[in-house]
């Protein structure tokens, strides 16, 4: 097959996969056998408002700077004489009752970002606000300790920059019947019958095959594994919960995958944000509950740690619109069966010591929450993924 034959053809299966551009596929040994646990990754995309998702429903500055957007007393739920939940969260107060939550506040980085695509691109890579890296941290957690594609899984059509390494990458798929299809369609093997031609070298993409093969392979392990369980159908009827259902069919398959992530979006409020963040997080909470009790009755629950984060926050001060702009520092949600500090984990910022833009200050660093879980959940050396040395939290 000529070369320029080759690259036209291949076109449709490297799209399927999101296979890496580089030779060093298989080059790297891993450092450290994977282990059983889970790390399950979920991102509210578009900045949620976190003012309005942990409420400081006694403090009055909250209510005179959002005048009609706040939460009203009388609608919040309660977790303390001071802090409450947004009333569309009623789902995630009875994990945090049972003692399954744990909320950190305050989390941000130094210098903010307010453009959604760099600051998604901070968190996705763990880096300084300055500093570009072109792989994410659970993509150099493949890198360093990884064995296949499918130790890390992304429910989407498409992988993000976070499942991205250097030498190995995570697959993207919204379902396992789907991906196999694709890697037996004829075309595709048409393609991986020239893997053993003699005239195929590193200058005319015979790498491609290793990372091609790579990919069916993955296909396969994924589609086989995944047949074994029967989906719940104990799930709210939305596009987040069938995401989670999927995600909750891999993890219950026993098959050797590490990290999943999912995300669900909608969360830019500038305008009318109580009806759309009400909608929102009623869809998180509700599919959540969901999740972790098809987790339960499957008993991987107790080995599946989830951490839900968003790019920012949002401005405490309303916009004209009845809505809110691009913020800071936020909170985040780690829910599983291993906390060892469960509920608050820290207090809520003052209202009244801003930023020079008006925003939260952080007080914990992103990139802390991520060593704690790496060092402690998966049992790695956090160093070598985040390329510095981070503070340890006690959450788990």
């Amino acid at each position: 097959m000529k070369r320029r034959q080759f690259i036209k053809n291949s076109s449709l299966a490297s799209t399927l996969f999101f296979v890496p551009s580089f030779v060093k596929a298989f080059e790297k040994i891993a450092i450290e056998g994977l282990g059983y646990k889970k790390l399950v990754i979920i991102q509210l995309s578009g900045g949620n408002d976190g003012l309005n998702t942990v409420i400081p429903y006694k403090n009055d500055l909250y209510y005179k700077l959002r005048p009609t957007i706040s939460i009203k007393e009388n609608k919040v739920i309660k977790l303390n004489d001071t802090i409450g939940l947004h009333p569309s969260l009623t789902p995630l107060k009875k994990l945090y009752d049972q003692g399954l939550l744990a909320i950190v506040n305050n989390v941000g980085y130094p210098n903010p970002n307010r453009s959604h695509f760099r600051s998604t691109d901070i968190w996705q890579t763990a880096s300084d606000s300055s500093e570009y890296i072109q792989s994410g941290w659970v993509g150099r957690y493949l890198d360093a300790f990884g064995k296949n594609y499918y130790n890390a899984i992304e429910i989407d059509d498409s992988l993000s920059l976070m499942m991205k390494g250097e030498n190995i990458s995570g697959i993207a798929t919204k379902s396992a019947s789907r991906l196999y299809s694709a890697s037996q369609d004829p075309f595709f093997k048409k393609i991986l019958s020239y893997q053993n031609d003699e005239h195929l070298s590193e200058h005319n993409l015979g790498y491609l095959y290793k990372t091609m093969i790579a990919a069916e392979s993955s296909a396969k392990h994924i589609f086989f594994n995944a047949k074994k369980v029967v989906k719940s159908n104990d799930y709210p009827n939305n596009g987040f919960a069938n995401q989670l259902k999927t995600m909750a069919q891999f993890i219950n398959s026993g098959m050797d995958t590490k990290v999943f992530y999912s995300s669900l979006g909608g969360f830019d409020t500038h305008s009318n944000q109580n009806n759309k963040q009400k909608v929102l997080l009623e869809m998180y909470a509700e599919s959540m509950e969901a999740f972790v009790r098809d987790l339960k009755q499957q008993n991987t629950f107790k080995d599946t740690l989830i951490l839900t984060f968003t790019e920012f926050g949002r401005r405490v001060q309303q916009n004209s619109s009845n809505g809110t702009d691009h913020g800071a520092a936020n909170n985040v949600f780690i829910i599983g069966d291993n906390l060892k500090k469960q509920g608050l984990y820290n207090d809520l910022a003052s209202l009244s010591d801003l930023d020079a833009n008006g925003d939260i200050k952080y007080e914990i660093d992103f990139r802390t929450i991520y060593a704690t879980i790496l060092k402690k959940w998966l049992q790695v050396d956090d160093k070598i993924i985040l390329n510095k040395s981070f503070e340890q939290l006690d959450f788990i």
